[in-house]
């Protein structure tokens, strides 16, 4: 039998606020910058969910030793003028995240400045506060479950009395690899199948989202 839920924990990209699909465009236009002709689909298996530090070490490979300084560099560039001028919060989310009663907090591969900077410019950061944990602060970003534990410690927590909201098949990983249930998003850039075989439950609208964390 499963512990009683004590805390939902998210991921922010993609979940909180729809910057995945502003990343994805800012990323194919980076790959055609700098020589690496990248399509939408490669963008999703490669580069989403992932920490800054995952993703430099198969950028180096394939770019060149050092070339991940000059692409995260680009990248932020690029990211923040999308961010700033067309940032939504995820359809749904907001009326969600009124009706969840249990504590929430996130766990992200995204920086805190970034993440304090989406969730105020989309008025989310009352429901969070200060609970933000990153994958800068823990040894190994997803799929390694390393950020999720320390946000589920930061709480108090047992991992098996979490669940997770993710939107990437790195985050529902993480989360198996926790021990702790998962809500995996499907109506963003992840299709539905790149979750098979992780025992996510599947959401494919956040309005939802109260019943399913009830159920489970």
């Amino acid at each position: 039998m499963s512990s009683p839920l004590e805390l939902v924990i998210f991921d922010c990209d993609g979940t909180l606020v729809d910057s995945e699909t502003l990343a994805l465009d800012v990323v194919l236009q980076l790959g055609r910058e700098m020589g690496w002709p990248l399509t939408a689909t490669e963008v999703v298996d490669l580069f989403m969910g992932k920490s800054v530090a995952s993703q430099s070490v198969f950028i180096d490979e394939r770019l060149g030793e050092g070339a991940s300084k000059a692409w995260h560099t680009r990248f932020r560039e690029l990211h923040d003028a999308a961010v700033a001028a067309e940032l939504t919060a995820i359809d749904g989310i907001p009326e969600a995240l009124d009706a969840i009663a249990l504590p929430k907090c996130i766990a992200s591969s995204n920086g805190h400045r970034q993440i304090g900077e989406m969730l105020a410019m989309t008025g989310l950061a009352h429901h969070f506060g200060d609970r933000i944990s990153t994958a800068a602060e823990v040894a190994h970003g997803k799929p390694a479950p390393d950020v999720f534990l320390l946000a589920a410690e930061r709480q108090g927590v047992n991992p098996a009395a979490c669940i997770v909201v993710e939107d990437s098949r790195f985050g529902a990983q993480a989360a198996r690899a926790a021990g702790m249930r998962c809500l995996a998003y499907t109506a963003g850039l992840t299709p539905a199948d790149r979750f098979d075989g992780l025992g996510a439950v599947l959401l494919d609208d956040m309005r939802k989202l109260p019943e399913l964390i009830a159920a489970a």
